[in-house]
């Protein structure tokens, strides 16, 4: 990270988005720390409260005539918080969503109870019913291969607190492999118990490793794991 540090040149406060923190910035990419409880793009009941959004206005610098374009490469959800790349230019864009599945992806999080396992890879099919609830099948046939690895870090009595390694993007997949696995992520009200007193999904994206778009070197973006979920596992 000292060499990306070195290049990346510190975006003026006037124009710094709400709810993102800027990692790293050129001119094939912008890499955002982004909070849980802002969508990563836009849907029907929301359009400007989006880190999509904000960053478009970020890129423009305050001109509406600016010809300046970010680019969706992939998603967090809404209550996922953590590392998140756009694209700065379409072939960027496509070099990043083609090669996607083959950069390093880490996430952290707390989840209910304690895994039998501390160490191991779950894999499933993952399909999709009608009112957009992701499940796992027999079938291959009926979805798609996910496949995610994890390590226990921490445990307390009623959460334990996991390194995981995201091997395939599917939609849900990390809540979805726990909740089947009798371990829902923290404060997952889809998948997961309604727990009293938990504050958001306890969900991160740590750690995210590329190849740049344009240099073709490897680059490695880090978000600190947030102090809640050390709250948690005390």
């Amino acid at each position: 990270m000292e060499e990306i540090q070195k290049k990346n040149k510190k975006p003026s406060n006037k124009y710094q988005p709400k709810g993102l923190t800027i990692l790293y910035e050129d001119q094939d990419i912008i890499v955002v720390n982004k909070v849980s409880g802002l969508l990563t793009m836009a849907s029907a009941r929301e359009r400007e409260k989006t880190a999509y959004f904000l960053l478009s206005q970020y890129v423009k610098k305050g001109s509406q005539k600016s010809k300046n374009r970010i680019f969706i490469v992939h998603r967090l959800d809404k209550d996922t918080s953590g590392v998140l790349v756009f694209a700065k230019t379409e072939k960027a864009k496509f070099f990043l969503q083609d090669e996607w599945q083959s950069f390093s992806k880490t996430y952290v999080a707390v989840v209910e109870g304690k895994m039998r396992e501390k160490e191991g890879i779950i894999t499933s099919y993952l399909a999709e019913n009608s009112i957009h609830r992701v499940f796992s099948v027999r079938n291959a046939d009926k979805g798609k291969f996910a496949k995610t690895g994890y390590q226990v870090i921490k445990e307390s009595e009623r959460f334990s607190l996991l390194r995981i390694r995201l091997y395939t993007g599917r939609k849900n997949q990390i809540r979805v492999h726990f909740a089947e696995h009798g371990c829902p992520v923290a404060g997952d009200k889809v998948y997961g118990e309604k727990s009293v007193g938990i504050k958001r999904l306890a969900l991160h994206s740590a750690k995210l490793t590329l190849r740049h778009p344009h240099t073709k070197k490897e680059m490695t973006f880090e978000a600190n794991t947030p102090s809640y979920f050390k709250q948690l596992i005390k």
